[in-house]
């Protein structure tokens, strides 16, 4: 994984075993994520808050089913898999909390 610096665009390369499961929250173009250097050394990175990932598989919506919210599976495009409302449909962008790993809302 390499990150820019968004003030001089010095560049930061991690390998994949130190971002680990968190490479779930990143894709091409994500801000607000900091990356800890020590040593001249990039070491970790800190994610934002929550990330805006595309919804690419789930299950359609049950029609005719009981009024309770029940969650459902969906795939994103970074490969992470998340519980989502039965709303959501393939396509959708959604908000995703990164320091649970759960459904957050719908992206604008």
């Amino acid at each position: 994984f390499v990150f820019l610096d968004d003030e001089d665009y010095t560049p930061y390369t991690l390998d994949a075993e130190v971002i680990g499961d968190d490479a779930g929250y990143i894709t091409d173009g994500l801000t607000g994520l900091y990356v800890q250097v020590i040593d001249d050394q990039p070491v970790a990175v800190q994610l934002p808050t929550s990330v805006v990932l595309e919804v690419v598989e789930t299950p359609p919506e049950m029609k005719g089913g009981t009024a309770t919210k029940r969650p459902k599976p969906a795939r994103l495009s970074t490969g992470l898999e998340i519980m989502v409302p039965e709303y959501i449909a393939n396509g959708e962008r959604v908000l995703v909390n990164t320091a649970t790993g759960e459904f957050a809302g719908r992206a604008d």
